[in-house]
């Protein structure tokens, strides 16, 4: 990696963007001549973008903006991106957007502020970003975020035309704030900067309705937003195919390999992996999110592969499938995971327009619990174990949870509204149930030991059932086994 300037900060000021751009302490050149800097300044061509054609989404984009206009009439919005987080020393992570920025907007920029100012009818939407590195004072290549360094980014003409929104500099931005008066909202949690400009402005309760309010805003989904989904349900089956291909070589190897072979499939078709990746093989297993994905994976154990491919605009998938690594479940294997298809079918049946959110996990977790009393391991009958949650020993967390922009989507929204709410055509959920003896639990008999086993589709809800958008991937035991003999031929 080069290692000669200094990047700049997202705090810069406007006068700061015309002060001369400091060198890396020890940077191999110790400055730059001003011949050399007025040599930078010409010779380059025009490379703005004409006749750009709106995003995909922007027709959604304006209709949530104008949902949300409607909600806070006469005040003012603040809807900030985020900034760019330091990884180490001078490296930073991979940037991602606010869910609610990208929401708004369809942009996924550092630095971007969407402000929504209020007008004598709703209100005028505003997109705050940082325009193309500066050629007159050399950002675009002195600084570490210009364009010879990461890239170029859109003027704020071509922004307009992507997004559909005017586009200002939000080098601007934080004085205009500071100056600003009436009630404000603002996201929090993303940019202390907008956050200094607003301090005397906001209050933390009426930000949190905010927060509340686009989090319930996404609990039905659009069509744009349902055809997203599926295109990141369609890259994961590909991924757990690429996968049990692969399986012999991560037997030769360790859970990473499987690990960087979904990973590759994510980015080659993707934006990334819509949360780490586990990749948790025989006793692993049995710890809910296992990401360190550094053990042995070895015939004659189990897989649990729970991965999700994140679509260009943020969509990801969850699915789990738990995999026989040699292609075989053995007798004990098939016993826990048939349970725990059983209560998945259980759980996908009660997902239905009007049912309660709360159907499809008491379905499910009955199911379990009925195994539980049947095998002897937890004393019936089984209203009591489930008065008393005492099949949550083995089984451990809640069935499922909403999807969409996050694995874990809404999760702000009211408890009315979403835990204790009515499902309705739109939304998308996961179903999935498991049960995990832990290695060392002795009240288990011995043969049980070390099985842990989550099988998990994404369920949308539909006018008149359910529509799984995984069932590409098999789920039934049998049906496994042969998928997983076709592949490895």
């Amino acid at each position: 990696m080069a290692d000669e300037l200094t990047p700049a900060t997202p705090e810069d000021s406007e006068t700061e963007s015309e002060k001369p751009i400091k060198q890396r302490k020890n940077g191999l050149y110790p400055g730059v001549s001003d011949e050399l800097a007025e040599n930078m300044q010409s010779g380059w061509a025009d490379t703005e973008l004409h006749d750009l054609r709106p995003l995909a989404q922007a027709a959604e984009t304006a209709a949530r903006r104008a949902a949300l206009s409607a909600r806070f009439p006469g005040e003012r919005l603040v809807i900030p991106a985020g900034n760019l987080r330091t990884r180490s020393n001078d490296t930073d992570y991979p940037f991602r957007a606010s869910v609610e920025y990208a929401y708004l907007t369809g942009n996924q920029t550092e630095d971007g502020v969407l402000v929504l100012e209020p007008r004598a009818e709703g209100h005028a939407a505003t997109i705050y970003l940082l325009p193309r590195s500066d050629r007159e004072n050399g950002e675009f290549w002195l600084s570490g975020q210009g364009e010879l360094w990461v890239g170029r980014r859109h003027s704020l003409a071509e922004a307009e035309q992507l997004h559909g929104i005017p586009a200002s500099d939000v080098r601007e931005l934080a004085a205009a704030l500071t100056e600003s008066t009436g009630p404000v909202r603002v996201v929090r949690g993303y940019d202390a900067g907008v956050e200094a400009a607003l301090t005397d402005k906001v209050t933390a309760e009426r930000d949190a309705e905010l927060r509340v309010f686009l989090s319930e805003m996404r609990l039905v989904k659009d069509e744009f937003e349902i055809g997203e989904l599926q295109k990141a349900v369609d890259s994961t089956v590909r991924g757990f195919e690429d996968v049990v291909r692969v399986l012999d070589k991560a037997e030769a190897t360790s859970e990473r390999y499987i690990e960087g072979t979904f990973f590759l499939r994510a980015r080659v078709e993707g934006n990334d992996v819509g949360y780490g990746s586990i990749c948790a093989a025989g006793p692993h297993a049995c710890t809910l999110h296992w990401v360190r994905n550094d053990g042995p994976v070895r015939s004659g154990d189990l897989l649990l592969l729970d991965a999700g491919v994140e679509t260009h605009t943020y969509y990801t998938a969850d699915v789990t499938r738990t995999l026989p690594v040699d292609g075989r479940f053995s007798d004990i294997q098939r016993k826990i995971y048939d349970a725990v298809y059983d209560a998945q079918e259980a759980g996908i049946a009660a997902v239905k327009p009007g049912a309660k959110y709360r159907d499809f996990h008491d379905a499910a977790q009955r199911v379990l619990a009925e195994r539980l009393v049947e095998w002897g391991l937890v004393e019936g009958p089984v209203e009591r174990v489930l008065e008393l949650g005492l099949q949550r020993r083995w089984t451990l967390h809640g069935t499922g949870h909403m999807l969409g922009m996050d694995v874990h989507d809404c999760a702000a929204a009211r408890t009315e509204t979403y835990v204790e709410g009515v499902l309705e055509p739109g939304m998308c959920l996961t179903v999935e149930p498991g049960l995990y003896f832990q290695a060392d639990d002795l009240t288990v008999p011995e043969e049980y030991r070390g099985i842990g086993v989550r099988i998990e589709d994404d369920i949308l809800v539909t006018g008149s059932g359910n529509r799984n958008l995984s069932a590409a991937l098999p789920r039934e035991s049998s049906e496994v086994e042969s998928w997983m003999a076709s592949l490895r031929g």
